[in-house]
């Protein structure tokens, strides 16, 4: 996994939700998603705030977090590993994407968008990626 450090993680520097934040939903979505299993080792701490530019600190305190609610879990001479979880159900995983969706709904309503538009335009937008 460290091979795709900089592809794992995607950092808006921009946003208002904190980097470690970014880093924690970031972590939580892969996971619930199966695309990191439990046991997979997770990039270091230096690796990740080397790859991404970011204060270690930052990298620390979101691998803090994830180990505290579970998700991620300390190996002796191994750093830090998926934990071991069931996995998730399809309407937990849609919850994961809520806070998402609320800022992107808070931001139609600001820009005076119909609901038939934005639902076009997301539709547009989930079938053009990757």
């Amino acid at each position: 996994m460290t091979d795709h450090t900089a592809n794992l993680f995607s950092i808006a520097t921009g946003s208002s939700e904190p980097i470690y934040r970014q880093l924690v939903e970031q972590v939580r979505r892969l996971a619930a998603a199966g695309q990191l299993k439990p046991g997979d080792a997770m990039p270091s701490v230096r690796e990740i705030a080397s790859n991404l530019a970011l204060n270690p600190m930052t990298v620390s305190k979101a691998y803090g977090l994830l180990e505290m609610d579970g998700v991620l879990a300390r190996r002796r001479g191994l750093g830090m590993v998926v934990a071991d979880f069931a996995p998730a159900k399809p309407a937990d995983r849609a919850e994961l994407l809520r806070p998402a969706l609320e800022r992107a709904a808070l931001e139609a309503r600001q820009l005076e968008l119909d609901p038939d538009t934005v639902l076009t335009l997301f539709a547009t937008i989930l079938k053009e990626a990757p």
